[in-house]
């Protein structure tokens, strides 16, 4: 059994997402863009493409504004030229943060993820400082609502890893990252719907902050968050409910 917050701090980092809405269009369109060019824009014949795709459609993400990226990508229709650059650091004792970026200008985006974590009480760390807390997984979340046993059957068939279960009652599913779709499907067909998935980095262990730390190092994820180089923000933290509650209505 792990962590006791997980539902909570799920849920908090998807109401931060919701506000920002056009933000998020604009890094899925560009996950696209560099899927595209990567390994072409038929998201049938490119997994990454596809993840990216499934995940603008979930957002709300006109059709035609993700098959325009997936065509701009693959130099069909005028290529942008991003690269994908990962930072890593640290933030109230010595909480991991991993950052990964996509930019047209790396002077740029270094330096103002340098000024964040400085400004907001975290450190940059070498490459390789944190990443090895950190493992690539497909991640499945259900409610606590759900009954786990019934949704574990068709994911192992589909070829799941584990399942881990939380103290409040909600639990992922994981999986390699190239199961993913297909355990996703698998879970689906059988009726039950995940409240969240990804393929994402996973920490292996969490720690939990609570109090004015906590408080430092939301404010370091939501600013890190705000720049528009920036894709996703990993961490290794955990979450009080009070501290996410306090946020929230800040």
């Amino acid at each position: 059994m792990a962590g006791h917050s997980k539902w909570a701090n799920i849920q908090h980092r998807k109401k931060a997402q919701d506000k920002k809405r056009a933000k998020v269009f604009t890094r899925l369109i560009r996950e696209i863009t560099v899927a595209a060019r990567m390994g072409g824009s038929d998201p049938n014949d490119n997994p990454r493409l596809r993840l990216a795709w499934d995940k603008a459609l979930a957002a709300n993400m006109p059709k035609d504004n993700i098959e325009r990226a997936a065509k701009r990508g693959a130099g069909e229709d005028g290529a942008d030229n991003y690269e994908e650059i990962r930072y890593e650091g640290y933030g109230p004792q010595g909480a991991a943060i991993m950052v990964d970026c996509m930019t047209d200008n790396r002077n740029r985006t270094v330096s103002e993820i340098r000024y964040v974590f400085s400004r907001n009480g975290g450190n940059m760390g070498a490459d390789g400082s944190v990443a090895y807390l950190f493992d690539r997984k497909g991640i499945l979340l259900f409610s606590p609502e759900v009954d786990d046993e019934h949704v574990l059957a068709p994911a192992l068939e589909a070829g799941a890893e584990d399942l881990v279960e939380y103290e409040d009652g909600s639990f992922e599913v994981l999986t390699a990252p190239d199961d993913y779709p297909e355990v996703r499907r698998a879970v689906e067909e059988a009726g039950y719907e995940p409240a969240q998935g990804d393929v994402t980095m996973r920490p292996a262990t969490t720690v939990e902050l609570s109090g004015e730390a906590a408080q430092t190092c939301l404010k370091l994820i939501d600013a890190l968050e705000d720049l528009d180089d920036v894709q996703d923000v990993y961490t290794n933290v955990e979450f009080d409910e009070a501290t996410l509650s306090e946020n929230e209505a800040a």
